[in-house]
């Protein structure tokens, strides 16, 4: 199905992603016991009970103030046995995720997603993330699930109870890093292709390798290996019934027209080069082209086997900020963008569309295109208030359709120019910016 008219905007909710990072102190002076070890345990069971009232109130808080009523908190887990393999955050701390197990008929089924967060293309940028929860799990805290990882059966149907990973994202280099020597200089490590590896391995002995229905998704810089590791994924799970991968905003695009900026072709050049990265590129792409060009999905998304399925926008603000030009939200939320702006959204728009796999057959390459400019969708816009409308449909049900081979979509919406995004937040309307 190819769908090409926009309804009435729904009443969109959530402007920001928020990680809470809970610091507690305490005060054990206070403290009068008859020996050390009691004192120990009494120190233990109090600072357990306060970190979980504060996380409770920070929980609830959260869900007052944003309007979600069902997101939740999940604890790290640490991948220890990953340092053996070197594979490393950029920081040499061992790499992260966060996982909550499904239940009732899910337990069995099971969705991973890549977290985002951009890329690192020199020395200096890699450095100055290395000291952050972008480059090592040293500074990760419990992260809140949401959307797609909602428990909730209304607000998520297809996939409440499923188990729901979320991996940290923790090299810079969008899990495509492998060099093994190190800089004494500056001690970082290029090791994203082994923190992949070792993450995946570590969950197939938690139970990933019965997985019955599986899916593999990366947001915003990590979509690519969404594409780039999909079949591999595929190839593990030898029990599997179902397994497709889920492009959430990452769809980046090799512009053409030289009135816009091709920003993206030199970034993933630094990030290849610093990184490594060539090597776990596919062959099928470097041997015909530059390896830069093969961190476009467009250049290797023919060659993938298994079905997947892209969701973004047609003008994605994080595309749109770096080829059109940076704060071009403001004139999008105005409504005052001039003509020759307005031509440019028009040109991005149209070789975004033309870069997309081809709709004839969605069965194997879905899609969910809409025109808000926006950036990510799988977490806060994946519930009831925020779900974008494309002819009375929306990224849940079309997604869940296609998924379990209910119904082939390919979706896109026709507006030729950028929807602003206004917000529901306790009742009162406000801009997104």
């Amino acid at each position: 199905m190819y769908v090409t008219k926009m309804n009435k905007q729904k009443n969109l909710s959530l402007n920001s992603h928020l990680v809470s990072h809970l610091h507690s102190h305490f005060n054990t002076q206070g403290i009068l016991m008859a020996t050390r070890s009691v004192q120990l345990v009494c120190l233990l069971i109090c600072s357990q009970a306060i970190i979980k009232t504060a996380s409770a109130k920070v929980n609830e808080s959260f869900k007052q103030e944003k309007g979600i009523d069902h997101a939740y908190f999940v604890d790290r887990t640490i991948v220890q046995n990953a340092l053996s393999k070197g594979a490393v955050c950029l920081d040499g701390s061992p790499p992260a995720y966060h996982l909550d197990r499904g239940f009732g008929h899910g337990v069995r089924n099971w969705i991973i997603l890549l977290s985002g967060g951009a890329w690192c293309r020199n020395i200096t940028d890699c450095l100055n993330r290395s000291k952050t929860d972008l480059g090592s799990s040293k500074h990760m805290t419990p992260f809140i699930f949401l959307g797609i990882f909602s428990k909730s059966k209304s607000e998520n149907p297809d996939f409440y109870n499923w188990n729901k990973v979320f991996v940290r994202y923790c090299d810079g280099g969008g899990f495509t890093g492998d060099i093994e020597s190190i800089d004494p200089a500056t001690n970082l490590y290029f090791r994203g292709a082994r923190i992949f590896d070792a993450v995946i391995e570590d969950l197939l002995a938690k139970g990933l390798k019965d997985a019955k229905n599986a899916i593999l998704s990366g947001g915003s810089a990590n979509g690519y290996p969404a594409v780039l590791y999909c079949d591999r994924f595929h190839n593990l799970l030898h029990k599997a019934h179902r397994v497709k991968c889920l492009v959430d905003a990452g769809y980046f695009i090799h512009v053409k027209n030289p009135r816009l900026a091709n920003v993206f072709e030199s970034l993933f050049r630094d990030v290849v080069t610093l990184h490594g990265s060539t090597k776990v590129l596919p062959k099928s792409c470097t041997s015909k082209m530059k390896p830069e060009l093969c961190f476009f999905p467009e250049n290797i998304q023919q060659d993938i086997k298994t079905p997947f399925f892209t969701v973004m926008s047609a003008f994605d603000s994080y595309q749109v900020d770096n080829i059109i030009g940076s704060n071009i939200g403001d004139c999008i939320r105005a409504r005052n963008c001039t003509e020759s702006q307005n031509n440019d959204f028009k040109e991005l728009r149209s070789e975004f569309l033309s870069a997309l796999p081809k709709p004839n057959d969605p069965k194997q390459r879905g899609a969910f295109i809409d025109s808000f400019n926006r950036h990510t969708q799988l977490e806060l816009w994946w519930n009831k208030v925020n779900a974008t409308p494309i002819s009375n449909l929306t990224t849940i049900e079309v997604f869940g359709d296609w998924y379990y081979d209910r119904k082939y979509s390919y979706v896109i919406d026709d507006h030729d120019l950028p929807l602003p995004v206004y917000l529901y937040i306790n009742g009162t309307l406000k801009s997104r910016g």
